[in-house]
């Protein structure tokens, strides 16, 4: 059944506010938009900074306590047979608030969340969150070691809550203390049920970090992130980030707590009174039960969307949504592919997508965002034009953690705001078509030469994508002269897709090989893992290209 478009209307009612608030309020700068054409120059405008909203908290906890005030004795979080109200929530909160306390954590603080998924994580987030400090989140049962002691030592951290079983895989130090959630709950018995579940610092701004993310370390060297209050607040409190959430909605939670879209998941359902339904070791068990999913491509490829009855919304971000995918969703419930990185705060582009026939882009700047496409001048591209993407806004996060160099050189001021603030350099590709919607052309370094052409990868993958019974593809550079293509299912025919391939685009976009696997292994952030793509070159016997 197709989605209607009155569902629909609280969400998509945004997208074309970007274009009369910057034709209204006129804020660019004029002179550093000189080299484009005066029609440049306006659409430049109209496409590039997303709705002015107010945001109705500074701190995200604010939110959240607000939902234990209007509605605590309803269900804020379910996993395996447990579950917790709202009000017992912020209690539980509240007495490990006190207790880190003691320990002398405070705002400008960073605390170690070095657990698993589990209602304890959530009691965690929450305390540290009202002592005034950020978190810092890693699941230890994955992480390797010499990660966590990176982790460990660029924030500074020294306080960790963790649970009991997981202690020993916390590297140990004479300057740390380290607190089992769970051990303190069954010590303490009723959680100090006196403690006021209103406990908030009044000290935190909403510059102060709200939490501290890790990237992937794809260069070999994980960077923490600085996201704030404001960064946070301004997705999660607003359209389309806040995804229709309210009392009753279950919302899913699948992926890594140390991915910038578990925040997504976990904050973004708990400030507007939905139950969070964290997952065990079947993810699309709890997807199956969720009227909100939030999850990347290759996470949402495998749960099966007719068992899905009670979905309203699903939403993706963190790597290319493969068309198909995008179809088979949004012909029954609200779909939203958006882009982000972590730096810019989850997601700062988003599109509503309608089946057929319209185009699967990222879609617009999210409220209060901006999103520029630059020449390696700095200069604004022409409108149709590929360039890196650049972004800008209250979505624009605080830098790397005690990595000054690297901030300076991704984050600068921004040139094209009259009222300055930063923006972040994302190194990706893209375009603007002609409805002012963001196209995603892939990476600055998926960019690579092949015979003496430049080839995007992303590109090939696309054209894949669009072959009958392909759900999904990714293309990589094996040597200077070859290039493969993996697709799922198993069952894609090679040689309609290499037929394809040859008829849509040049020669030398031509891959020597295509790979068919029944599915495409995934990293622990639910992301598609190109090494081991790369491991299966040496494994397939295949088609070959002639």
């Amino acid at each position: 059944m197709g989605i209607k478009k009155h569902k629909s209307q609280h969400i998509s009612a945004y997208i074309d506010q970007s274009i009369k608030e910057a034709e209204k309020n006129q804020i660019f700068n004029k002179t550093v938009l000189s080299n484009l054409s005066q029609a440049d120059q306006e659409k430049f405008e109209a496409y590039a900074k997303g709705p002015d909203v107010k945001i109705p908290y500074q701190m995200i906890h604010q939110a959240i306590e607000y939902q234990t005030i209007k509605q605590g004795g309803a269900i804020a979080a379910k996993h395996r047979n447990l579950q917790i109200t709202y009000g017992e929530l912020s209690r539980q909160a509240s007495y490990l608030a006190v207790q880190l306390n003691k320990l002398g954590v405070g705002p400008g603080d960073n605390v170690g969340l070095f657990l698993e998924r589990s209602i304890y994580m959530l009691v965690g987030i929450l305390a540290i969150l009202k002592t005034g400090a950020a978190y810092v989140p890693q699941d230890v049962r994955i992480t390797p070691k010499s990660i966590l002691l990176k982790v460990m030592g660029v924030a500074g951290i020294r306080v960790y809550l963790t649970l009991s079983h997981l202690i020993e895989k916390i590297p140990s130090s004479v300057n740390h203390t380290i607190l089992a959630i769970d051990d303190l709950h069954r010590s303490s018995g009723s959680w100090k049920s006196n403690i006021s579940t209103k406990m908030c610092v009044t000290k935190v701004n909403p510059n102060n970090n709200c939490f501290i993310l890790f990237t992937s370390g794809t260069t070999g060297t994980p960077n923490g992130v600085q996201v704030t209050h404001g960064n946070v607040c301004n997705i999660l409190l607003s359209r389309p980030g806040n995804l229709g959430i309210k009392s009753g909605y279950k919302v899913s939670q699948l992926l890594n707590i140390a991915f910038d879209m578990a925040a997504w998941e976990i904050l973004g359902c708990l400030a507007h009174g939905g139950t969070l339904m964290i997952r065990d070791t079947d993810f699309t068990e709890v997807a199956r039960q969720c009227d909100v999913i939030i999850a990347t491509p290759s996470i949402l490829s495998k749960i099966d969307s007719t068992l899905c009855h009670s979905t309203k919304t699903v939403a993706v971000a963190g790597e290319p949504c493969p068309k198909p995918l995008a179809e088979q969703w949004a012909a029954k419930c609200q779909f939203i592919n958006s882009y982000g990185p972590t730096e810019t705060t989850i997601i700062n582009t988003a599109q509503l997508y309608f089946s057929y026939p319209y185009s699967l882009t990222i879609g617009k700047p999210t409220p209060n965002n901006t999103v520029y496409l630059l020449d390696e001048h700095l200069r604004p591209c022409s409108i149709g034009s590929i360039g890196e993407i650049w972004v800008g806004g209250k979505g624009v996060t605080a830098g790397y953690i005690n990595n000054i160099e690297l901030t300076r050189e991704r984050y600068q001021p921004d040139p094209f705001i009259a009222n300055g603030g930063m923006m972040f350099r994302t190194r990706d590709l893209g375009r603007w078509n002609e409805n002012g919607d963001l196209e995603h052309w892939g990476r600055t370094d998926d960019q690579v030469k092949i015979k003496g052409f430049r080839v995007e990868l992303d590109s090939i993958s696309t054209v894949t994508e669009s072959v009958k019974g392909c759900q999904q593809a990714v293309t990589l550079k094996i040597s200077n002269e070859k290039l493969v293509t993996f697709v799922t299912p198993l069952s894609v025919d090679t040689q309609n897709c290499m037929d394809t391939i040859g008829a849509r685009l040049p020669y030398y976009c031509l891959p020597s090989t295509i790979i068919a696997l029944s599915e495409f292994p995934v990293t622990d952030r639910g992301k598609i893992d190109k090494q081991a793509l790369m491991d299966q070159v040496h494994k397939k016997t295949v088609h070959y290209s002639s």
